[in-house]
């Protein structure tokens, strides 16, 4: 069965915003056609394709949803290193993000 695409406006609508920040999701997006938006996602379904999937084979897919998401949580983020975040690995990556936007709020709140 075919499904319409996705319309833009859902994602850009004032209750997904909100729902956004209620979750503490910061979103990303840039201009529409632009090849970078999905680079990282690419990216990151190519590696976990090479390195871990193929070369594994899984009983069922309950097993392979556990293991995949145990390598995800046990390798990849905590201690894999990304380029796109400068050589760091997402966790530390994201503490020092966190860091510096708590220093802004701050900086904000005393201003």
């Amino acid at each position: 069965m075919l499904q319409r695409p996705i319309e833009l406006a859902e994602y850009t609508s004032e209750a997904y915003n909100n729902l956004c920040d209620h979750l503490d999701v910061v979103q990303s997006m840039g201009r529409v056609g632009s090849a970078l938006d999905n680079a990282a996602a690419e990216s990151f379904n190519s590696l976990i394709k090479v390195e871990y999937i193929h070369r594994r084979r899984f009983a069922t897919r309950t097993e392979a949803r556990l293991k995949i998401a145990t390598w995800i949580t046990g390798f990849y983020h905590p201690r894999r290193r990304h380029s796109a975040a400068g050589g760091l690995p997402p966790e530390e990556f994201e503490r020092i993000i966190a860091e510096a936007r708590g220093q802004h709020g701050q900086e904000d709140q005393a201003a």
